[in-house]
């Protein structure tokens, strides 16, 4: 395929003639230079496949990179903020990376295959950053997206959907585990993982198997509700998980222009990915003089009052508009599992402790007239959606 299909979003996945037969809607964007789906539908209704049955989600166009060679472990331990060494084999790690500045880049998950074999997938392009990174490691990073056909499958039903397919193993696969096994003489790789906040998997095979993959799948589903999902479900879905998405909580900071734009991982709450006690890694320094000196900015949960949500909506310290605004929200939504209008925001320090209450300025409009209100928020420390499903194992059957 040449630059020109990518740039013009012309890539089709090799799922893309199963989802085009389901669409009713003809609601799609581009990701990466793949066409994809927002819905298929009705985003409400695959929204409850994903709390309610299984919901299925095309990851094919997600940025992947294979890293190998003698220093891989070394060279990701370098490169990333947490501490490689205590990812083995058939595990997989949620990372971020930094510049020197200790801003992110972008938040991504490493999979460690094999013993001196990884996967990084993250939603931006950074081929060219980790390249640079290469310099003294014995190191080889390949790009290949499209090499790779993937597919999420989450919800309560995933595990007895997959059982039923006849996938071995799934009882002892734990949270963040991956497994090799045999699909009509194809290796199919099954990590448990997902960006919903609920039980679930991701398919990992060649593209040439993707269809038989999918037919597979959603026979084994019938009796379980499984169904093809958009983008717009699957954001509802992480938003009630509380995870971070870039170009909403944060900007990569490669790609900003102005100072004060970007955050560090202190500041997006993922303190627990930076790990002082491992050797340098990108961004060491800037992070180490920001935990003594305090962030300047905090990631919050928010509970908030009403039921409309607060889309780009200014956060106060208290209710009179007239009040320096002290931060902004992120990423807004009414959860229908949760039936709380929630929101993901960022908002200067020392603002936004856990329990502390907040105000927002909502604007909404009703047939072409706009209001607004300022509602109550409490900030929450806790994921707003966290069955206990999710950890389970094995998983019930549902």
């Amino acid at each position: 395929m040449s630059i020109a299909e990518v740039a013009q979003g012309r890539l089709r996945s090799p799922f893309n003639a199963r989802q085009s037969a389901l669409d009713s809607l003809n609601k799609w964007h581009e990701w990466k230079g793949y066409t994809v789906p927002d819905a298929l539908y009705c985003s409400e209704t695959e929204y409850f496949a994903i709390r309610n049955a299984t919901a299925v989600f095309d990851l094919t166009p997600m940025t992947k990179y294979r890293i190998s060679g003698p220093d891989a472990q070394a060279y990701l331990d370098r490169l990333v903020t947490r501490d490689m060494q205590k990812v083995a084999p058939g595990r997989v790690a949620y990372a971020v990376w930094c510049d020197d500045r200790g801003q992110v880049i972008d938040d991504g998950t490493i999979f460690h295959l094999r013993e001196g074999e990884y996967r990084l997938c993250s939603q931006e392009r950074h081929f060219a950053w980790l390249m640079d990174a290469t310099l003294g490691f014995d190191v080889d990073v390949r790009h290949e997206t499209e090499d790779v056909a993937a597919l999420a499958v989450q919800g309560p039903t995933s595990y007895s959907v997959l059982s039923t397919m006849g996938i071995d193993g799934l009882e002892t696969l734990k949270p963040f585990g991956l497994i090799h096994v045999d699909f009509q003489g194809a290796e199919l790789m099954v990590s448990r993982t997902g960006f919903t906040g609920d039980l679930g998997y991701e398919l990992w095979i060649a593209p040439e198997y993707a269809e038989a993959l999918w037919d597979a799948l959603f026979e084994a589903g019938k009796l379980y509700g499984i169904r093809a999902i958009g983008t717009d479900a699957l954001e509802m879905a992480r938003i009630e998980a509380g995870f971070l998405a870039a170009f909403h909580e944060f900007l990569p900071a490669d790609e900003t222009v102005r100072t004060g734009r970007s955050r560090s991982p202190l500041e997006l709450g993922l303190n627990w990915l930076v790990d002082f006690t491992k050797p340098n890694f990108n961004g060491r320094g800037a992070l180490a003089e920001e935990k003594r000196n305090g962030s300047a900015w905090r990631l919050v949960k928010l509970d908030i009052d009403g039921n409309k949500p607060a889309h780009n909506a200014y956060i106060f310290e208290k209710e009179k508009r007239n009040k320096q605004e002290i931060g902004f929200i992120t990423s807004a939504v009414w959860s229908p599992v949760c039936k709380q209008n929630i929101a993901l925001g960022t908002v200067r320090t020392p603002h936004g402790e856990p329990g502390s209450t907040l105000w927002v300025e909502v604007f909404y409009q009703r047939e072409m007239h706009w209001n607004r209100h300022m509602a109550k928020a409490m900030v929450v420390d806790k994921p707003f959606w966290f069955p206990p499903r999710r950890s389970a194992t094995p998983p019930g059957q549902y």
